[in-house]
């Protein structure tokens, strides 16, 4: 199965009527991973299409899946990302693909459980120490979320506004508005030691069917990443830097999704000092609506700025550019780096790419405090985020 959301569109399109809803169930499901950097293996994929086809139940599928990381003898470098991914994905896909839902805290817990039962030990539970979370969109800030002595509380005043307000009275941009205000105070509280804005989205999109909107589950399966940074947007706050909140990225997704419009949903529109080319959002089917132009590939040349040795993007070291280019925007594990760069000796790029740029403070780790962290990822600092911008410019 060469792509496998290509195969999920193909059902949705041409399929009967309950291989559809399978199809955009697993979809989701597979699309949400993105929030935390993870992908699904080719035996889930395979397993999802088993499930669509009506070959195998749901719960066959997730019992499948299972006993496939159980009986697993080979094991490659992201297996434990993979084997998170696959049941996360079934677990979600079984949610998705059934209409029970409990609008209570007690039902917002249920469905962090149901998500990753087998995976965290905290499964359901609330998280009992505060956090904080260094975002890039941000340059390394963080949102403040609620204090964990606060969280049941919390959300039961969240639920029970939301719960007494009355829609019947507004336009459907009002409607639109008050949905991003209710899901964005939801996701601030971050009740969970993690998988919050996974456990999110589903609470999400099943409290809008109960509702009896029409959810398009394209944009949680395509966009899942934009869908957690606008959150961050629309709860950041710092004064002293001249930041507002901004939840007009939040409400452009939901605009999106609840009333077909077309908002071009990319992630550098959300950094909180995007460049000139990403710093007006476009609506595409707004033909007065001037677009932001794609950047074109990234320059062969360095441009004279960067070879001034009194310039604060100076670097000597080729291997460090040429990784800030691949890098970018994104958070990649060293698996990533090597295949973008196409290397192929692991000690040679970590000695003489990876590591320059970590003591020049052009890339971070992700989990700076635990270096073999499952999920390590790495990401540009702010002083490779000012380089990268000055690579993709124009020469």
């Amino acid at each position: 199965m060469k792509d496998g959301y290509l195969n999920f569109n193909e059902y949705i399109r041409q399929g009967e009527p309950a291989q559809r809803e399978r199809a955009e169930a697993w979809r989701v499901a597979i699309g949400l991973q993105a929030v935390d950097g993870l992908s699904t293996s080719e035996y889930l994929r395979e397993t999802a299409r088993k499930n669509i086809e009506g070959e195998i139940t749901i719960d066959e599928a997730r019992e499948l899946v299972k006993q496939y990381y159980i009986t697993k003898t080979s094991h490659d470098e992201d297996d434990a990302n993979k084997e998170e991914a696959d049941k996360v994905s079934s677990n979600i896909s079984k949610l998705l693909q059934t209409d029970a839902f409990t609008y209570s805290v007690a039902g917002l817990a249920a469905i962090h459980r149901a998500i990753f039962e087998g995976i965290f030990k905290h499964a359901g539970s609330f998280r009992n120490y505060d956090i904080s979370k260094k975002e890039w969109v941000l340059e390394g800030d963080s949102v403040i979320y609620a204090r964990w002595q606060e969280l049941q509380m919390t959300l039961e005043y969240d639920l029970k506004q939301e719960y007494q307000f009355v829609y019947s009275n507004l336009e459907k941009g009002q409607m639109v508005e008050h949905v991003a205000r209710f899901v964005s105070g939801l996701w601030q509280i971050h009740p969970f030691r993690e998988g919050n804005t996974r456990t999110i989205a589903v609470f999400v999109v099943k409290y809008l069917r109960s509702l009896g909107f029409s959810v398009d589950n394209d944009m949680f399966a395509n966009h899942s990443w934009y869908f957690r940074n606008a959150l961050v947007r629309a709860n950041y706050r710092n004064v002293a830097k001249g930041i507002e909140c901004t939840p007009v990225y939040l409400e452009r997704f939901f605009r999106n999704l609840l009333l077909g419009e077309q908002w071009d949903l990319r992630n550098r529109y959300l950094h909180i000092h995007p460049t000139a080319e990403w710093s007006v959002q476009p609506n595409l089917a707004d033909p007065t609506s001037t677009p932001t132009s794609t950047p074109t590939s990234t320059p062969t040349s360095v441009s004279v700025n960067l070879l001034n040795p009194d310039s604060k993007f100076y670097t000597k070291n080729n291997n460090i550019i040429e990784l800030v280019r691949v890098v970018g925007c994104e958070e990649m594990s060293i698996k990533q780096m090597m295949e973008a760069r196409v290397l192929k000796d692991r000690k040679n790029f970590i000695d003489y790419h990876l590591e320059p740029a970590m003591k020049e403070r052009f890339v971070r780790m992700k989990y700076p405090d635990c270096p073999n962290h499952p999920r390590q990822r790495y990401l540009l600092t702010v002083k490779g985020g000012a380089l990268y911008n000055e690579l993709i410019k124009p020469q």
